[in-house]
């Protein structure tokens, strides 16, 4: 049933390849480093395009700073959360492997801004925990948090105390009523409510870090949630997050197609999230069950 799909999403993933290495997020558009990334990665769990795949990986190689970061464009250095995309991009490629260890350097040698914890803040969280920002100089959030822990874990650091303290900032952003959103729990007294793509994102990092115990209500509320998402982000990651603890629904492939077929009216879905498509069609586990395949 899915075959069909992942077949269709590839050859889209193709007419965006760009002759110079890469890929657009859209049709027709420019060069994006997270399209690029997330593009290598689900060419790599179909098996397909070696070559495409080598230019891309180049690609991102030459757009990397000099310090290992990967930003979203040179005119924004400072906007680096791709840094883990591309990390994982490169994790299989042995010609990639300098441009790896600076990315992975970088990660492990920033953060985000830490803050002292103030008595009168309206904000529960704790602020002193290092995760990882969007932007250089901001605050620790869920998305960027999660996907540096991901890149780790995947090259060998899931000892190191930089996934340790990124764990207990997930952790400390569950909502008390289970799930996450972007990284707030309780702000002005008032519990935020979770998101299913940020949930599916940190139960993803999750795995192996900690015990389950500490995620059920987490799980019970993706499980629930997810039977009625049909957008490619929230219903791939939804769907990711739960097959990195042995979760994945029985009838993720009927959702997956019901998924691809909203194209149909509200338009074709981008790089980035046809992508992130093809990997909840082909993993059965989370992302890092993409390396547990033949390169």
């Amino acid at each position: 049933m899915i075959d069909p799909l992942v077949s269709d999403s590839i050859n889209i993933l193709r007419k965006r390849s760009l002759a110079e290495g890469g890929f657009a997020n859209t049709d027709n558009g420019d060069y994006r480093t997270d399209a690029t990334a997330w593009a290598i990665l689900a060419l790599s769990a179909c098996g397909l395009d070696p070559e495409i795949i080598s230019r891309a990986r180049s690609r991102l190689a030459t757009g990397q700073l000099p310090d290992g970061r990967v930003s979203i464009s040179p005119y924004h250095p400072a906007v680096y959360w791709p840094t883990p995309l591309a990390i994982l991009a490169w994790s299989q490629s042995p010609s990639n492997q300098d441009s790896l260890a600076r990315a992975v350097d970088f990660l492990l040698d920033h953060s985000g801004m830490c803050l002292p914890k103030q008595a009168k803040s309206p904000d529960a969280s704790d602020s002193t925990l290092k995760g990882w920002p969007w932007v250089a100089g901001t605050y620790s959030w869920i998305d960027p948090t999660a996907l540096g822990i991901i890149a780790l874990k995947v090259t060998g650091h899931s000892n190191h105390p930089r996934i340790a303290e990124a764990t207990r900032l997930l952790l400390n952003r569950q909502l008390p009523h289970g799930g996450w959103n972007y990284g707030n729990i309780i702000v002005f007294n008032k519990e935020l409510r979770p998101m299913p793509e940020n949930t599916g994102m940190a139960l993803d990092a999750l795995k192996s870090l900690t015990a389950r115990s500490n995620l059920e209500l987490s799980l019970d509320y993706l499980k629930i949630v997810v039977r009625n998402l049909r957008t490619p982000i929230a219903l791939s990651w939804g769907i990711l997050g739960l097959g990195a603890w042995g979760e994945r629904p029985a009838a993720a492939a009927t959702w997956l197609s019901e998924c691809w077929g909203r194209q149909a009216r509200f338009g074709g879905y981008d790089t980035a999230s046809l992508s992130l498509f093809i990997l909840a069609c082909r993993l059965s586990g989370g992302i890092e069950s993409l390396y547990r395949l033949a390169p």
